[in-house]
């Protein structure tokens, strides 16, 4: 199954941008009459016919389609500090995008180690993984925001902290609520600071465990999108 990312898609006929429409005729040699898979990001799952395979704006006819594939009645918003190593990064947000993941919010704290990001080269890793996958929806991208900030804005659902800090905390797969919307915290590799954990507990954010193991960053956070995935399908 080939599929390719058609953000913009309307109607029964679509060209494929310049990029898409060379992996399509150059690389893949797809040839006119033959099928594809198109996905926009928002739910839309199309099956296309090619009408003109032209390498620079390939021409492709929806013969069906069917809205919100694979929508689910949860939604999972982690919010998580990049790594100095921004593969690690990558490879968080391509494994949470196969798993499932709503928003992923590149989070600003006290003891982080990389303080720019690049969303764009970011949400091209989401893409990947979502085609591979055979998802419809692609997970929304933040810009880097400041912990502060963060734990201010309002959210209509579950708050969790995953830290490192001994002190009582619940395992996560303990408390999350089925069918709802949850946000998690997860800290740098050096943890969140004791002040950021108490602003968030005041904040109304749970203080939960991911387990025994101590984590890394990227592994923390892939632990908890499966852990409230795994959750919600019980």
């Amino acid at each position: 199954m080939h599929i390719f990312y058609t953000p913009d898609i309307s109607g029964n006929a679509y060209s494929l941008d310049e990029t898409e429409s060379k992996h399509c005729v150059r690389v893949l040699r797809l040839e006119k009459g033959e099928e594809i898979t198109l996905v926009d990001g928002r739910g839309g799952f199309f099956i296309a016919e090619i009408a003109d395979p032209n390498p620079k704006r390939c021409l492709v006819r929806v013969v069906r389609s069917e809205q919100d594939f694979g929508l689910q009645n949860f939604q999972v918003h982690i919010a998580i500090a990049p790594t100095k190593n921004i593969e690690r990064m990558e490879w968080f947000l391509e494994k949470a995008t196969e798993i499932g993941i709503t928003r992923v919010i590149p989070l600003l704290c006290q003891h982080s180690e990389r303080k720019e990001i690049k969303p764009g080269r970011l949400e091209k890793v989401m893409i990947s993984a979502m085609k591979q996958s055979l998802k419809a929806y692609l997970p929304q991208i933040d810009e880097l925001t400041k912990f502060s900030d963060l734990i201010r804005q309002p959210f209509d659902g579950q708050k969790y902290i995953a830290h490192c800090e001994k002190q009582h905390r619940d395992l996560l797969r303990n408390l999350v609520v089925p069918n709802q919307k949850s946000l998690i915290l997860i800290g740098p590799e050096g943890d969140f600071s004791s002040e950021e954990i108490q602003a968030a507990i005041q904040s109304g954010f749970k203080p939960v465990s991911l387990g025994n193991s101590r984590l890394r960053t990227e592994t923390a956070g892939i632990v908890a999108c499966h852990t409230i995935n795994l959750v919600n399908e019980t």
